[in-house]
């Protein structure tokens, strides 16, 4: 069977079994709609977790950038693992025993300030919105290929299907959705890898691969030697060294370190458990589940940037396999025969080289590139629309909760009903949809790009205003608002600047301290931390009761009693 029949088929398994969890665990009360009911076992909520965690960025573009930047991608992989232990030791479980449902609920209550809660509100919704615009542009690139429908109607496909189970469902239904789609994309991400890694070294596990040497069919040698002697031979910066500054890089890695603790589809997670201890068990389950695909990843990054040089460097236009007109027709791949030859000139220099690959497309292409039999490229396709959907659906229900929680019950409309509130919940969802469906057509970046924005707002915004309410009896509303405050505007009006109004003007030589727009969440977070404990200097200390709480927050024990 085809590709496309191949598609349809484990397209169509895959989403009628997330639909029918959906309607399975439809969530009948705003307690199911935003954390389950506080009943997931940990083993599920790990896995939920995990599925949550590992986005489009995760599946699709990482690979993909690692595969063309080399060493200097890695920092993906250092920031957002690394990031992730710091939420689950430091982070995760005093939110947990705080008992509060969303991180604007908690800013609101430990700061005592409905202020506080309306900037973290805004904070999380343009959080959630930046991420969520990467996962409609992932979903998009996936069925415009693999569905042969144009890029814009991909992104309306992937829109209408996660609008149904994250309304319908609420958090109840998106867990157990993601339990299931876990499952689908490690799979897809590990069948071709372990296949792959085969054919090129003859080890069976990616990870060992990496640093094996090749078979006879691919040359010999070890493959990242292999890997930087094709890189250099075509004018292309070694692959094993990086060309980034080191303070971009550490940078980089520090805003994606502090902004996946403070990601609010994340820290939602844990309060879907019964306890504290199975918020500390849960999120030690998911580390396993997500490192099972982050340490597979830079395998596939090599083996893909060493099959698709192998297969299109000076190959005849006219003898290129299937798969390169298949993704040509997207866009997303391009040829401009500049010297007119027929042959395809794929070289580092820019004003001779002929070919654009886009970068998102690495992960998705690489089993069609390697050969691999038709039903392995439809399951990588499930797989990825698992990982774009269902971090799509986690981000939803955070605006939705935002909107119809903190900002309506908790600080406008008290009094309206549970009904009316799962009303404004749904009815957000959907607002939702259509404005990061529009952002994922026109995105302004790569996906994984996409998203590190977002870390960076939510490290500038959130991390400081959650560390220092944890750990920081002194810290009080007045500090936590204008950290606030600083830190986001500061860190959105920069990438603003250079990914939108001036692009033209973003490289190194412009950037403050050389410091990147993905990487310019790290410097927000330290303006916010230096600003929220600069003004609680100079003003009141917080109630007694609330010093008390932080004090209490920190003791053995369940929820507090408030």
């Amino acid at each position: 069977m085809s590709v496309q029949i191949w598609t349809y088929i484990f397209v169509a398994l895959s989403f009628s079994l997330y639909i029918g969890i959906a309607i399975w665990s439809r969530a009948g009360s705003t307690k199911e709609f935003y954390v389950a009911g506080g009943g997931v076992p940990p083993l599920a909520n790990g896995m939920a977790t995990a599925a949550d965690w590992m986005s489009a960025a995760s599946f699709i573009s990482m690979a993909g950038l690692i595969s063309f930047l080399g060493r200097d991608g890695t920092f993906y992989l250092m920031g957002w693992t690394g990031g992730y232990v710091l939420l689950a030791l430091l982070l995760a479980p005093y939110l947990r025993k705080f008992g509060k449902f969303t991180v604007p609920d908690f800013i609101g209550d430990r700061y005592y300030s409905q202020t506080a809660r309306l900037i973290a509100v805004f904070c999380a919704i343009s959080v959630s919105f930046v991420y969520v615009c990467g996962q409609m542009q992932g979903a998009g690139i996936v069925f415009s290929r693999f569905l042969e429908v144009d890029f814009t109607t991909g992104v309306l496909i992937g829109m209408a299907i996660v609008f149904f189970y994250a309304v319908l469902g609420g958090m109840k239904g998106i867990t157990y959705t993601q339990v299931a789609q876990y499952c689908v994309l490690i799979f897809a991400f590990m069948v071709p890898a372990i296949f792959i890694s085969i054919m090129m070294t003859g080890q069976p596990i990616p990870q060992i691969g990496f640093g094996s040497e090749l078979t006879e069919a691919y040359g010999g040698g070890y493959l990242l030697d292999r890997l930087d002697g094709l890189s250099e031979q075509l004018g292309f910066a070694t692959y094993t060294e990086g060309q980034r500054s080191t303070q971009d890089v550490f940078f980089i890695t520090a805003a994606l370190m502090f902004g996946t603790a403070g990601l609010p589809h994340v820290i939602i997670r844990f309060f879907t458990v019964p306890n504290v201890r199975d918020a500390r068990k849960s999120a030690g389950y998911a580390l396993v589940f997500i490192a099972i695909l982050y340490t597979t990843a830079p395998a596939v990054a090599a083996f893909a940037r060493t099959n698709l040089i192998n297969t299109v460097s000076n190959a005849e236009y006219e003898m290129v396999p299937e798969w390169f007109s298949k993704w040509e027709n997207t866009g997303l791949i391009t040829f401009d025969d500049k010297n007119n030859d027929g042959i395809i000139q794929y070289v580092g220099d820019p004003a001779t080289n002929e070919l654009n690959v886009n970068r998102d497309i690495m992960v998705l292409a690489n089993p069609e590139i390697a050969e691999l039999p038709n039903w392995v490229v439809a399951l990588v396709v499930a797989g990825a629309l698992a990982a774009a959907l269902s971090t799509a659906a986690g981000l939803l229900l955070v605006i939705s909760t935002s909107v119809a929680h903190d900002m309506m019950k908790r600080t406008f409309m008290p009094n309206i009903s549970e009904k009316q509130e799962l009303a404004y919940a749904r009815i957000s969802i959907f607002v939702a949809v259509l404005i990061s469906g529009y952002y994922g057509i026109n995105a302004p970046a790569y996906v994984a790009q996409v998203v590190a924005f977002a870390f960076g707002l939510a490290a500038a915004s959130f991390f400081p205003a959650i560390v220092l309410g944890i750990f920081q009896k002194r810290m009080n509303k007045e500090g936590a608002i204008a950290g606030m405050i600083v830190g986001f505007t500061f860190t959105a009006a920069y990438i603003i600047y250079f990914k939108i109004i001036n692009p033209a003007a973003d490289t190194a030589d412009n950037w403050l301290f050389g410091i990147s727009p993905e990487g310019i969440g790290s410097l927000g977070t330290v303006a916010n931390l230096l600003v929220a404990l600069a003004v609680a200097k100079f003003t009141p200390q917080p109630p007694a009761e609330v010093q008390e709480i932080v004090e209490n927050i920190r003791l053995p024990g369940e929820t507090i009693p408030r």
